[in-house]
């Protein structure tokens, strides 16, 4: 296996930390853990659209998600009013912030000598948001959003995509994500594939197992070289 020249990485919850948007849940009268049991809704329901071949828009499906969410909260919150709150939320998801561990983990990457891209089922502008005004910012080389390949993650047109963009082949590129579901797609095109496994869970049975697994983002670029040394 060739050391990886490209690094393309997952957004939204890879990067960003749901955590912090759950006072702003709690404020609108849901649950901290409705953010997750949201985010996940909004996945489920753009995987259902790309496999039938529709496009899945990430802030459109959002937006109807906690407006479902909100009025089964409250009866009495009528269609507008709920469309209201559920927009400050999205706003709240935009202003996420990263994982303690990303900045100093991008800035590792590049100082391994990778080119780093974001490769997002969401909008491009949510990780530049997200990424630059922080230290990594100067270490991003471009801010991708799968949907411009066609498909969400983990179509194998997303991945193709970014690789397009980068102009490498897929053996060169590294695919880094939360997402074990996100890694089997890149995997699938020949990507590598890099776990950032925060929280010691198992990988599922159900996939291939990823090329690097590490607990941190800070620890990826060490990984990398010693693989590689």
């Amino acid at each position: 296996m060739a050391r990886p020249t490209v690094a393309f990485l997952d957004v939204n919850d890879t990067l960003s930390d749901l955590a912090s948007v759950e006072p702003a849940f709690v404020d609108a009268g849901l649950r901290a853990e409705d953010v997750r049991i949201w985010y996940l809704s909004v996945l489920r329901d753009g995987f259902a659209l790309t496999v039938l071949g529709d496009a899945a828009d990430f802030a459109e499906l959002g937006q109807s998600q906690l407006r479902s969410m909100l009025r089964l909260a409250d009866r009495s919150r009528d269609v507008k009013s709920a469309d209201v709150v559920a927009s400050g939320l999205m706003r709240s998801f935009i202003d996420a912030a990263p994982h303690l561990d990303v900045v100093p983990g991008i800035t590792a990457l590049a100082g391994a000598g990778l080119r780093v891209y974001t490769l997002s089922n969401g909008s491009a502008d949510v990780a530049r948001r997200l990424l630059g005004s922080t230290d990594a910012g100067p270490a991003i080389t471009d801010y991708l959003a799968a949907a411009d390949g066609g498909a969400w993650k983990p179509a194998p047109a997303s991945y193709r995509h970014g690789l397009q963009v980068a102009g490498v082949d897929a053996p060169e590129a590294l695919m880094v994500a939360v997402h074990p579901w996100d890694l089997e797609g890149a995997r699938r095109v020949g990507l590598q594939t890099a776990w950032i496994n925060r929280d010691g869970a198992d990988y599922p049975d159900a996939f291939a197992s990823p090329d690097h697994t590490v607990a941190s983002f800070t620890d990826l670029g060490p990984e990398i070289d010693s693989h590689h040394s």
